[in-house]
């Protein structure tokens, strides 16, 4: 009962001093308001960032590695001359992979080009057309079917006309029909659609864009486009098996490449076996320095915030010093005295923080989606804001509450204030 008193005395007492003093009281909460606001938001960015980076590796495969000729990353000394004239991966390199790689789950192909695909009157340009191979929806997880099918063995190995399309390029090519059955047309020949891919968006670590592609057999592809073309990106990915680690299907491959392509034992590698945990290690130093420029920027709105509370609350106990006087005299504790004041220090400042997660979910609900990207607002974060607000009343609420609690009844009574 003590404490559901203390509490709704000091709720009265500071709504009663938001009411009386509202320019007051708007003015010193703004600072808390920013504050949280700054802090919140940045943690807000760098969550939702990671969430949807987190995706897209996702997307990539955790336990899979691409044979490339160039590096995701590169050190001090970058010698790009060196990879400019390694050679491409091909479709031989990786069929002797499958066949000698006893660790690999799965192994796939895949050969790019950008290009302008049609249906009768509509076109769309740019689309990223992909030969892929039999076990490319094993590897990674881009195909998503909206609607329609994957390609079938029968179809992979005869080289068959058929292609799986993205989302924006169904939209572009049939607004108002079903693309499923209907051939389009790329680089002179046609391809009969036969899946359509669910709506991705925009890869955050890559130039893929699912779509904005199409994805038929490799064999067909290369009846349209020069696949030995040495400056034509072509990827082998290989996915390792259940309880195989990255760094053991990377020297199973390695050991199967280096043959191939007789490399002498001193020579170095002149292929990049990449994985996504390199994308993660480059992100990591990313989000620390945003995350600092976050609690710089919110720190200092909090710090002018937090002085403007300490004002309000002395100010606050200089108007009720003959009240306290009062409350002492019928014999209030000290404690009850102090804890009035820190909590309505602390409900304040709540305040504050409340207002600035309401303005960031406003912001998240109003034009997140325009973005490109999506935004969640997670109970963590709610969490942190609140906990900052409250720790920073009680910095801000306690000298004056201590101040409060130390005034001698009898003087305190002949206040004139």
């Amino acid at each position: 009962m003590f404490s559901l008193q203390l509490f709704r005395e000091s709720f009265s007492f500071a709504l009663n001093a938001l009411l009386q003093n509202k320019l007051r009281s708007t003015l010193s909460l703004l600072g808390i308001t920013i504050g949280i606001f700054s802090i919140i938001t940045v943690f807000t960015f760098i969550d939702s960032l990671q969430l949807s980076i987190q995706k897209d590796i996702n997307n990539l495969g955790s336990n899979v590695v691409y044979v490339q000729k160039w590096p995701w990353t590169f050190g001090k000394d970058y010698p790009w001359w060196k990879y400019w004239i390694r050679p491409q991966p091909t479709v031989s390199e990786m069929q002797e992979i499958q066949k000698k790689c006893k660790d690999a789950d799965a192994v796939a192909f895949t050969f790019s080009k950008r290009a302008t695909v049609e249906f009768q009157n509509s076109s769309v340009d740019m689309v990223s057309v992909n030969g892929i191979t039999e076990d490319y929806n094993q590897v990674v997880n881009w195909v998503k079917l909206a609607d329609g099918r994957y390609f079938t063995p029968m179809e992979f190995a005869g080289g068959s006309n058929v292609a799986i399309i993205g989302a924006d390029v169904a939209s572009g090519l049939f607004p108002n029909d079903d693309p499923l059955g209907k051939y389009i047309k790329i680089k002179g020949g046609k391809a009969l659609v036969v899946g359509v891919n669910k709506k991705q968006g925009e890869s955050k670590i890559s130039d893929i864009n699912m779509d904005v592609s199409v994805l038929m057999p490799y064999n067909y592809m290369r009846t349209l486009f020069d696949t030995h073309n040495m400056w034509t990106p072509r990827v082998i990915l290989v996915k390792a098996r259940e309880g195989v680690s990255n760094a053991q299907i990377m020297n199973e491959v390695e050991g199967v490449l280096r043959p191939i392509r007789q490399l002498k034992p001193a020579e170095e590698d002149n292929f990049a076996l990449n994985e996504s945990s390199m994308i993660n290690n480059n992100f990591g130093p990313m989000f620390d320095l945003i995350a600092v420029i976050g609690w710089v920027i919110g720190g200092l709105s909090i710090l002018v915030g937090g002085i403007g509370i300490a004002n309000i609350m002395f100010v606050s106990v200089k108007e009720r010093t003959s009240l306290i006087g009062i409350q002492k005299s019928l014999g209030a504790k000290n404690y009850f005295i102090l804890s009035q004041f820190i909590v309505e220090a602390i409900l304040l400042c709540l305040i504050g923080g409340v207002i600035g997660l309401l303005i960031i979910y406003l912001l998240i609900f109003l034009i997140g989606d325009s973005l490109g990207m999506e935004f969640i607002l997670t109970f963590s974060n709610i969490l942190l804001g609140l906990a900052i607000s409250v720790l920073i009343g009680l910095l801000s609420g306690f000298i004056p509450a201590y101040t409060a609690s130390q005034l001698d009844p009898v003087e305190a009574i002949r206040s004139t204030y």
